[in-house]
């Protein structure tokens, strides 16, 4: 082979001005140019507004949808500095933060005592990501306007338009709006999902004790009624919204806060926490600075550390361990326990542009010597509680001894001959996990036909039959009997529950293939349950996919066409008036055979495959608790609210 001569010389390196970088990569900037990057839009303008809160200027934060796509964000913090840069003299400093990039109040220390943006890049890549942005600011009296389009050029150079309006009390309003319209080029769909959003400013709420959050969806088909987030006992409301679907083991939620400062900066940290009924022990959430760190970091680690030493001591000094039975682990004394953890600091290092983990090593110190302290005197002063919380560590004490050896019967035994595996399990003869991919499908009938259509190279089949256990309302041990769930933990390899190893796991690609019914997403529910509790890291390692199988098959001559869900029938009428009366409704897999089903659901050139992501753990708790749980009307109130946003609902 021969390579078309290039050059490549001084001329060859390009240097992206402005934004321009921004337009050209901004999955860099933003996640992706998905769903979830178009909602980290709206964060980015608001999680300035929170940062106005957090340093104690800004007291509520309006939200609104607006009936033309756009979205507008409102706050009474101090306003956008409006004089002249001191690093661009021909550019205001409210210019400067809107199209230059690492520009903001939050490097030097004097404009943010904490602050969840760190990168300067936030309202400037909304610019950058928009065909229009509008900004107003209400500064010293004066009001005042500036507008980008197309990507943040400017259209409108700030200019005064007027004195302030004045408050309830006759004084000047302070604070900041800005509007923006999302560029269709960019995203593939720019439709906001309101309860995608209304979860976050929850979330934002709790979290900023006081802080007032109101969301409006003004669009055509929404109500355009205001929705108000404002929870004066913050995190500790916190706790009792995400056990409100479970059973409290005593009506107290208890709290902690404490405080460093030095000459490098402060630390505050404050916790919640409850014990519920449930056999869980994830139900630990921690925050940095607003910021939600789903793969824990120092704070975690010190308040898990002396929380057991705690437990312990307590347990210990009060009989409920004799002298001769060994320490509570961990996970007994967390079985249950629902707590948040939210800390604000002055210089957060967080590892990776994703904040997902804290790693300042004085937070460490600060949160376990707080835990030992305040957790010792809540213990102390709250002795029916402490008891409740002892017996429960006691009984998963026992529980975790009698499922190790379940869970020892159920551990694969060896990674190269396969060893230990479920019979039932049809596997890939690739021993590389990167390429290898497990195919959980429900019922044998299905099961043969994947069997028949898989590549075997690379595709593992697993028929499970039914509907597994609710992991939700079992403890370890009994869920470790269930032939079911003991096929699932020998096929994937990695272990179970707090003992699951990453490196072990022998597919990078788990794919469940249900039926398209109501069963079907039963099943499914059911599984994600699973993988959720019991193998997390599955989940945030991105290897969990739902397959799409068609809907709807119809024939156009001698060609049988497959049609995914109601809006590909809709689009395919559009263009076949004359073929309403043709369509088929598919409802099992089992109905396909096997060139059917390779053909449209397990060809990697053809598939359409749905990864299962965990961006908020916290509400993700929630909903799992709510679903799958005991509490009849949280689960009927959550499904009445959720309902407008159903893309399919099988009847």
């Amino acid at each position: 082979m021969s390579a078309e001569p290039t050059t490549y010389d001084a001329e060859s390196i390009q240097v992206l001005e402005g934004l321009e970088a921004v337009r050209k990569r901004p999955g860099m900037y933003i996640g992706s140019t998905g769903p979830a990057g178009l909602h980290h839009m709206v964060y980015e303008v608001v999680d300035n507004s929170v940062d106005e809160a957090m340093a104690g200027f800004a007291t509520r934060i309006d939200v609104r949808l607006l009936a033309d796509g756009g979205c507008e964000v409102t706050d009474d913090g101090r306003g956008i500095p409006v004089g002249t840069s001191v690093q661009f003299p021909d550019m205001s400093a409210a210019e400067v933060v809107l199209t230059v990039l690492h520009a903001g109040g939050k490097f030097g220390g004097g404009g943010y005592k904490v602050s969840g943006g760190l990168h300067g890049v936030g309202i400037s890549v909304v610019n950058a990501l928009s065909t229009r942005v509008e900004v107003e600011i209400d500064k010293n009296g004066r009001h005042h306007a500036m507008a980008f389009a197309d990507g943040g050029d400017l259209v409108d150079r700030l200019h005064e338009t007027g004195d302030s309006p004045t408050g309830a009390g006759g004084e000047p309003r302070t604070g900041t709006t800005v509007r923006f319209w999302p560029d269709p080029s960019i995203f593939d769909d720019i439709t906001f999902r309101a309860a995608t959003l209304t979860e976050r400013f929850q979330m934002m709420a709790f979290l900023n004790a006081g802080l007032r959050i109101t969301f409006r969806d003004e669009r055509p088909d929404h109500s355009g009624e205001p929705v108000e987030f404002h929870y004066e006992g913050g995190i500790r409301d916190f706790v009792r919204h995400v056990n409100a679907a479970k059973e409290a083991l005593f009506t107290d939620v208890g709290y902690f806060r404490q405080d460093e400062s030095d000459d490098d900066g402060s630390m505050e940290v404050e916790v919640a926490f409850q014990w519920n009924t449930g056999y869980n022990s994830d139900g630990l959430h921690s925050f940095a600075n607003g910021i939600s760190t789903i793969e824990g970091g120092m704070h975690e680690e010190g308040f898990k550390k002396s929380l057991t030493n705690t437990v312990n001591r307590y347990a210990r000094e009060h009989g409920f361990l004799k002298d001769k039975e060994s320490n509570l682990q961990g996970e007994d004394i967390r079985e249950g326990l629902t707590a948040i953890i939210s800390v604000k600091l002055t210089d957060p290092q967080f590892e990776g542009q994703t904040k997902a983990k804290l790693g300042n090593v004085p937070m460490r110190s600060l949160v376990e010597r707080a835990t030992n302290d305040k957790l010792s005197e809540w213990l102390e002063e709250h002795p029916s509680e402490a008891k409740r919380i002892l017996q429960k560590s006691v009984q998963a004490a026992r529980a975790r001894e009698a499922a190790r050896n379940a869970r020892e019967a159920t551990r694969r035994k060896s990674a190269l001959d396969g060893a230990g595996l479920p019979g039932k399990l049809a596997d890939c003869s690739s021993k590389d996990p990167r390429e290898s991919e497990l195919y959980i499908v429900e019922g044998n009938s299905a099961g043969g036909s994947a069997k028949d259509a898989r590549n075997p190279a690379t595709m593992a089949i697993l028929p499970i039959r039914g509907k597994i256990l609710n992991v939700e309302r079992a403890r370890l041990d009994k869920m470790l009997k269930n032939t079911e769930v003991q096929a699932l933990i020998s096929a994937i390899g990695g272990g179970v529950g707090d003992e699951f190893d990453y490196d072990r796991i022998r597919y990078h690609k788990v794919v469940l293939m249900c039926d398209a019914d109501v069963d079907g997403s039963h099943i499914r529910t059911l599984l994600l349950t699973f993988f959720f509790r019991q193998m997390r890291p599955l989940i945030e390692g991105g290897h969990i996919y739902i397959a799409q199988p068609p809907l709807f098959s119809t024939e156009v001559g001698r060609n049988k066409i497959y049609l995914k869900d109601d809006a590909a029938k809709a689009a395919f009428l559009a263009e076949h008036p004359n073929h309403r009366n043709e369509f088929q409704r598919l409802k099992g897999l089992g109905e396909m055979d096997a060139d059917e089903l390779w053909a449209t659901t397990m060809d990697p050139a053809q598939r359409t495959l749905l990864q299962v992501s965990v961006e908020h753990a916290v509400i993700a708790d929630e909903v799992f608790s709510i679903l799958m749980g005991d509490d009849v009307e949280s689960r009927k109130h959550f499904i009445q609210t959720n309902a407008n946003d159903v893309r399919f609902l099988d009847i």
